[in-house]
């Protein structure tokens, strides 16, 4: 027991407990390591699913198709300058029999013509990346090197490591098809156009166009046939208010509301709008005029 007594005291604890000691304590960093990552990947997966509900709630914000608004821009822009115009110059012959018939006359027509524009434009887009495609693909068959050119310089300016480079562009060339989507999106720069597109661009200018220009022609509704007068001012100021709101809610949408900077711009396009609109129809009312007054009509 003595000899037990000093061999403790010399050598201290036997190996065995010390063994036993330091894989206890190896445990209890391995268990708080654990429970640390634990957290962290559960602070990461809280963060995770909040930005995925921000892209989601954005995606449900912003879910309006861009092309149908410029659409809709282009239609109300045009309805709402043109009749504008043509619906004054008429006003200077003292009839709003005349404006009328001429300012429907002018939206039926205007309409049919901007629908068409929008629907030939938008199956020119379409048959301008169905050739883009037939290229693309007798160049993925004919040239692998081009192509692999190609795909290094999608790349390029971000940055990435050449062997990385290198491992995306060998599994994209695996599938020409996913090859061919990747060089018409990144390289072409032309995502698929939707098969309806043509119809829908043609339906939302034709639209836009009439119900702008039938704004300048509801006054003339509501006054007599030798108020022609009356119906003109109360045109020109609902027209003011008109353009003025489409000029900003126009710049608005482009660049978007809040902000001192974005306010601004949107006083600026509204302005733009209501020059835009008085020059067209003072324009159009001093030509008229004129010829009126030179005996030609």
């Amino acid at each position: 027991m003595v000899f037990a007594a000093l061999k403790v005291l010399v050598f201290g604890v036997p190996r065995q407990g010390t063994r036993t000691q330091t894989t206890i304590e190896q445990n209890v960093d391995h268990t708080e390591r654990d429970l640390h990552s634990i957290s962290l990947s559960h602070v990461n997966s809280e963060e995770i699913l909040d930005v995925e509900s921000q892209d989601y709630l954005i995606e449900k914000r912003f879910k309006v198709n861009p092309r149908m608004v410029s659409d809709a821009i282009i239609g109300l822009s045009d309805g709402l300058t043109v009749p504008f115009a043509l619906t004054a110059g008429l006003s200077s012959l003292a009839s709003t029999r005349y404006v009328v018939l001429g300012g429907l006359a002018e939206l039926v027509a205007g309409a049919i013509s901007m629908g068409l524009g929008g629907f030939i434009g938008a199956k020119s887009e379409a048959d301008s990346y169905n050739a883009t495609v037939i290229a693309t693909r007798d160049l993925i068959t004919s040239s692998p090197r081009r192509t692999l050119s190609l795909v290094h310089t999608a790349f390029e300016p971000y940055g990435l490591p050449s062997t990385s480079i290198r491992t995306i562009s060998k599994s994209l060339h695996e599938s020409p098809e996913k090859l061919l989507d990747f060089l018409m999106r990144f390289h072409h720069q032309t995502p698929p156009p939707a098969t309806s597109r043509p119809f829908i661009s043609a339906a939302t200018i034709a639209s836009g166009y009439f119900l702008g220009g039938l704004v300048p022609l509801i006054p003339y509704f509501c006054v007599k046939n030798d108020e022609v007068l009356i119906g003109l001012w109360w045109s020109i100021g609902i027209m003011i208010i008109a353009l003025f709101a489409f000029g900003y809610a126009k710049t608005g949408v482009v660049s978007g509301w809040r902000g001192r900077e974005n306010v601004l711009a949107g006083l600026k396009g509204a302005t733009q709008m209501v020059v835009v609109g008085g020059v067209a129809a003072g324009a159009a009312v001093g030509i008229v005029r004129a010829i009126n007054s030179g005996g030609s009509v």
